[in-house]
């Protein structure tokens, strides 16, 4: 019966971790903003919960128009390989490059910047909602 009420817990507790490093990678993004050559990564957080919580992906994103599974748009390409985070077995992808810039660096300021503030907000709200969830059982545990 614990357990029941202590799954739900579980799950936030591993999406906390998912959403912190995801944290770390935004704002090592934001630091190398000005370094040349510097390739923005991202955490797929679909991916890495599946990998936290012990499930194989069942779905991987689609690659873009006329690409194949592995995210390149023609088969004679080689794929990017990613490497793995802090998080285990969840990997890095890089960040699509939406404005090139002269020096190859891949890191959009305003959007890392809106990514940083999206994943604080909700990393707050995992945290209200493990808060919460925790104050239930408590009270629930002392009978009132």
């Amino acid at each position: 019966m614990f357990a029941n009420m202590t799954n739900a817990l579980d799950f936030q507790a591993k999406a906390l971790v998912v959403r912190a490093e995801r944290q770390r990678v935004i704002a090592s993004n934001i630091a190398n903003a000005d370094t040349p050559g510097y390739s923005g990564r991202d955490v797929n957080f679909k991916e890495a919960m599946e990998s936290a919580l012990g499930h194989e992906t069942t779905l991987r994103p689609s690659a873009p128009s006329g690409g194949t599974s592995s995210g390149v748009t023609h088969p004679k390409h080689i794929a990017i390989q990613s490497t793995t985070g802090s998080l285990g077995d969840s990997k890095l992808d890089y960040t699509i490059q939406t404005q090139p810039a002269m020096d190859g660096n891949s890191v959009d300021l305003d959007r890392e910047r809106a990514n940083f503030v999206d994943n604080s907000v909700r990393y707050e709200a995992t945290l209200r909602f493990i808060n919460g969830s925790s104050k239930s059982i408590l009270s629930a545990i002392q009978g009132q």
